[in-house]
C-alpha cells in the first residue's frame, strides 16, 4: 500500500496509488528542462545543490547493501536519470569508482558537470541520454539505480504503457548478465514492480524503508527493490 508523498519538486511527483495515474506535468521533457534550468542557475548563484528525491536516505539504503553484497567497488555503475547528480557523489564517497549519470535534461547534467567538479569527480562520467531510446555505447552495467525516474515515466501523458515497455527493454539491453538493478519507487507497490519487470528480472531483496500506521492499516511510503538481471 503507498500513500501521498511529497516529492522534492511537489505532491505531484508520487501520487495516490491507483490502477492508472493520472497525466501529470511531471512527466514531461518540459518540466524537468524548466525545473533543472532553475536549479543551476540557483547553484549558480549561491551554490545550492538542489533537493535530493526521497531524502538522503534512500541513498544510504541503497549504497548500505551495496556494501553489503560486497559490490566491487570497480563494478560499472549506472544512475538513471541523475538529475543533480547527488547520489554519484554519495557512490564516489564510497570508494566506488566506475561511476555513469544520464539524464535527457541538458540542464541537469550541466548541474551535475558543475557539481562534480566542485567536488574534485573528474572521472565520473555523465551524459545527455534518453533512457527510452539509449545509445549503443550505453551498455555492460553491473548495477543500475532509478530513484523516482521510473515514477515519472509512469505519468507521462502520452504512450505511458508503451513508456514503461520501452524502459524494461532498454533496462535488459545495457545491464551485464547477473546484475542488479536498484529502484526506489513511491508510485507502485512491491507487487506491480515484480509484474511490470518479468520477464528479465528477478526479485533479489526487498530494502526496509519507512513504515506508517493510519486507521489501524500499516504500510509503506516508498518501495525499494532490488532486481537481479536473469536471461
Amino acid at each position: 500500500m503507498l500513500i501521498d508523498v511529497m516529492s522534492t519538486h511537489g505532491a505531484e511527483g508520487c501520487t495516490e496509488l491507483q490502477d492508472d495515474f493520472a497525466p501529470s506535468k511531471l512527466g514531461t521533457k518540459e518540466y524537468w528542462d524548466d525545473a533543472y534550468k532553475r536549479e543551476l542557475q540557483t547553484y549558480k548563484d549561491i551554490g545550492d545543490v538542489g533537493e535530493i528525491w526521497f531524502g538522503e536516505e534512500s541513498m544510504d539504503r541503497v549504497i548500505r547493501w551495496m556494501k553489503a553484497q560486497h559490490v566491487p567497488e570497480n563494478a560499472a555503475i549506472l544512475d538513471i536519470g541523475t538529475g543533480n547528480g547527488m547520489f554519484l557523489v554519495e557512490l564516489a564517497k564510497h570508494g566506488f569508482s566506475n561511476l555513469t549519470g544520464i539524464d535527457y535534461s541538458k540542464a541537469a547534467v550541466e548541474l551535475t558537470v558543475n557539481i562534480l567538479e566542485e567536488e574534485g569527480l573528474q572521472n565520473v562520467k555523465i551524459q545527455v541520454e534518453d533512457f527510452l531510446n539509449p545509445s549503443t555505447e550505453l551498455k555492460g552495467f553491473d548495477v543500475c539505480i532509478d530513484k523516482g525516474t521510473f515514477d515519472a515515466i509512469s505519468l507521462s501523458p502520452e504512450n505511458r504503457e508503451e513508456a514503461k515497455k520501452l524502459y524494461v527493454n532498454s533496462l535488459k539491453t545495457i545491464m551485464q548478465p547477473g546484475g542488479f538493478f536498484i529502484i526506489t519507487s513511491c508510485n507502485w507497490t512491491k507487487e506491480q514492480l515484480l509484474q511490470i519487470f518479468r520477464p528479465g528480472f528477478e526479485l533479489a531483496r526487498e530494502l526496509p524503508t519507512p513504515r506508517f500506521q493510519f486507521g489501524g492499516v500499516t504500510g509503506n511510503s516508498v518501495t525499494a527493490l532490488v532486481f537481479k538481471r536473469i536471461d
